[in-house]
């Protein structure tokens, strides 16, 4: 071949890529584009409102999760106020780049345009993937950052090239700032390396310097966590415990197959998993999916522990039926990747109008809700302020002027703590996760308003209570406010003094 005609046809394959990656980035900006346009329905989430509460007391590790979302949300904070839609943008984003770099792991598998393609729509078309971006959720950003990892180990196992491992360590920091469950698919990792060929690189340095790196960039939250006596692992063995009894563990498998992944893509992910194992070079991704599934798995962990994993697996499962594809009969493959991607279409639909919120009225909003306790828990948080807020202006001037009002859960904390200074209400008091490190304030008040409390335990605790307003929701929708912590109550100081109080509520939720 001459030179010239070499150079035309690096030329044509550069512009190839280029194209593929075109149509990735274009998939992943319409997704985007779709949840911008979706997100500022309803209300914040619960759990939404707990970030947004540890934005506002910044450190280096909270009782209930590491530091990286909260800083997040901190920043997201500073740039867009109290905007459900800017403030769920890095949720978006990151989802966004989830879609793009499974695309990306196609290609580095030796996929084309139809399996990048494919693979980018299975994952944007994926129950989990599409609801990890209608909220601010750190296990949206632990998406993101094991997908990094599963795509720096195929390039780390393609190219031979060992400073891969800088980057991986670096990923697994970041995870580890992000969420404690990533140890599971650390487990995986270095199960991977040890069980394969891949072990070559534990005589390498630069394998050790992503450890060091990861370490290193984890640091600060594990000082945090040894300064605090690692309390969030005794909030992790409380919430496990409260999930186990609660049921909330049951299901783990059948998760695996109709809502971490695209139901019409099992036999994809599947097929990629088999051909990890069946592939000497590629051997460790199908233990970095095996080990963390079997080890949630048998710790009764819930179903979307594993979510992350699966991005991975449909990559190469696309690789794998694009080959299987290629000497078909045109009409024999075109009939099958119709009736896939009809198939992929039809379940993302339907995973949408159950997670994503839609509609603002009618029937596609009536139907979510009623299937979505995540969207029920996004409304009546602007009810519940203002209730507190009229119970508040019902009291003499000087039960107002020694007011506090005192919280059942981090929803309700985070609800007074974020949306009540436009009532100018006094911030929350609350035993709940990190606001229990925060403690109480001085001088105490003389007066609560006790939110998600039960009578009886409200006269356990407080002196003179009387009930003074309901907690509900101006739309009538069932959830947990409404349903389990309907009443609110005025009542007098504790019985007994604050300091002890708070010894005896150190509460996880």
């Amino acid at each position: 071949m001459s030179s010239t005609a070499w150079e035309r046809k690096t030329e044509q394959t550069a512009g190839s890529r280029r194209m593929d990656l075109a149509v990735v980035v274009g998939i992943a900006a319409l997704c985007a584009l779709g949840h911008i346009a979706t997100n500022g329905r309803y209300g914040f989430h619960r759990d939404e409102l707990q970030f947004l509460s540890d934005a506002r007391h910044l450190d280096w590790g909270f009782v209930s999760y590491p530091p990286m979302t909260p800083f997040l949300e901190h920043i997201g904070l500073s740039l867009f106020g109290l905007s459900l839609v800017g403030l769920r943008m890095f949720s978006v984003i990151a989802q966004a780049l989830v879609i793009v770099i499974s695309g990306l792991m196609a290609r580095d598998l030796g996929g084309g345009r139809l399996a990048q393609v494919t693979t980018s729509l299975c994952v944007a078309l994926s129950p989990l993937p599409l609801f990890e971006a209608t909220e601010f959720q750190y296990t949206s950003f632990g998406f993101l950052w094991f997908a990094l990892i599963a795509w720096f180990t195929i390039k780390l196992l393609k190219t031979e090239d060992p400073r891969w491992w800088l980057g991986i360590g670096a990923a697994v920091g970041l995870g580890l700032l992000t969420k404690y469950s990533i140890v599971f698919f650390i487990a995986g990792i270095l199960a991977g390396v040890v069980l394969t060929p891949a072990r070559r690189h534990l005589r390498s340095g630069w394998f050790w310097a992503g450890i060091a790196t990861a370490l290193l960039i984890f640091l600060p939250n594990l000082l945090w966590l040894v300064h605090h006596n690692f309390i969030s692992y005794d909030f992790l063995k409380s919430i496990h415990q409260r999930d186990v009894g609660q049921g909330r563990a049951d299901g783990f498998l059948l998760g695996q197959f109709i809502a971490n992944a695209n139901l019409v893509a099992v036999p994809v992910w599947i097929a990629g998993l088999i051909a990890y194992f069946r592939d000497r070079r590629y051997r460790m991704l199908g233990w970095m999916y095996v080990v963390p599934v079997l080890m949630f798995w048998v710790g009764k962990g819930r179903f979307y522990y594993t979510a992350e994993a699966y991005p991975m697996l449909l990559a190469m499962g696309c690789v794998v039926a694009e080959r299987w594809l290629r000497p078909m009969p045109r009409l024999r493959r075109v009939s099958i990747e119709s009736a896939f991607f009809v198939g992929i279409f039809a379940v993302g639909a339907y995973a949408s109008a159950r997670l994503v919120p839609l509609a603002a009225s009618g029937p596609l909003r009536d139907y979510a809700l009623s299937k979505n306790n995540d969207l029920r828990e996004e409304i009546g948080w602007d009810d519940l302020v203002r209730t507190v807020a009229s119970i508040r202006d019902s009291l003499p001037p000087d039960q107002q002027a020694h007011l506090g009002i005192t919280v059942g859960n981090y929803g309700e904390q985070g609800a007074i703590e974020i949306l009540g200074p436009a009532y100018h209400l006094p911030p929350p008091i609350s035993t709940t996760n990190s606001a229990w490190l925060r403690g109480y304030p001085t001088p105490p008040p003389t007066t609560i308003i006790a939110l998600g409390i039960s009578a009886e335990n409200a006269n356990q605790i407080f002196t003179g209570c009387r009930l003074a307003g309901h907690n509900g929701n101006s739309l009538g929708i069932q959830n947990e406010e409404s349903q389990y912590h309907p009443d609110i109550f005025v009542c007098g100081p504790p019985r007994k003094p604050w300091s002890e109080v708070w010894k005896e509520h150190k509460d996880f939720g």
